[in-house]
């Protein structure tokens, strides 16, 4: 399971923003997933991303989604700092 990425390998975050225009919000990127069919994972993970944030890059994503830990009895999400 890959930690920070909602037990999605970065092959699956890859598709589940396939299609994504880059630079990208935080919204931009969960109404990608959502169209692509990410699970509730892949969706907390991103939604656990800074609302003022804006990504250059899938790249850019893939790191900041790798910041993020969940704590997986109560699925709380906490960005590290």
């Amino acid at each position: 399971m890959t930690e920070g990425l909602g037990g999605n390998s970065s092959a699956n975050v890859t598709h589940h923003l396939a299609g994504t225009h880059f630079p990208a919000s935080k919204n931009d990127l969960l109404l990608r997933a959502r169209d692509n069919g990410a699970g509730q994972d892949m969706l907390e993970v991103l939604e656990s991303l800074r609302e003022d944030e804006e990504f250059g890059t899938l790249a850019d994503v893939m790191k900041a989604c790798g910041e993020a830990d969940q704590v997986p009895q109560t699925g709380i999400i906490d960005v590290k700092p």
